[in-house]
């Protein structure tokens, strides 16, 4: 088991900006890939950023890139996700996902993931 805990959401007006953070513990969290994926609702849970075990590689969705910036503190055991130029679409709930392998590579696949947070609300209105 490794607790995952998200914060940082919350109501923001289009065109704003938020900064969510993962908090990890219970394991070496800077040898584990990050990333994270959202669900609205009626819809499946999609990915969004992921970022490797050093922080110097990143991946994103065509829908967010430009837009959201992942980044990693393994210093601190978190990680982070920029949110800017925020779009009524981008509401959801946000989860944040650990890899299973050690130094693994980047994937937008849920299956690689299989440590999650509980989720963190994210609401942009127009």
């Amino acid at each position: 088991q490794v607790p995952l805990g998200e914060s940082g959401g919350g109501l923001v007006q289009a065109g704003g900006s938020l900064r969510l953070s993962c908090a990890a513990s219970g394991r070496t969290f800077s040898r584990y890939a990050m990333a994270w994926f959202r669900q609205a609702p009626g819809r499946e849970r999609e990915f969004v950023a992921a970022i490797d075990w050093s922080g110097g590689n990143t991946l994103y969705a065509d829908s967010v890139k430009g837009r959201f910036t992942i980044s990693r503190d393994n210093a601190k055991n978190t990680m982070y996700l920029q949110m800017n130029s925020l779009k009524p679409e981008d509401t959801a709930i946000y989860y944040c996902a650990g890899a299973g392998s050690i130094y693994g590579r980047l994937s937008e696949l849920k299956t690689e993931y299989p440590y999650w947070g509980q989720g963190t609300q994210v609401t942009v209105s127009s």
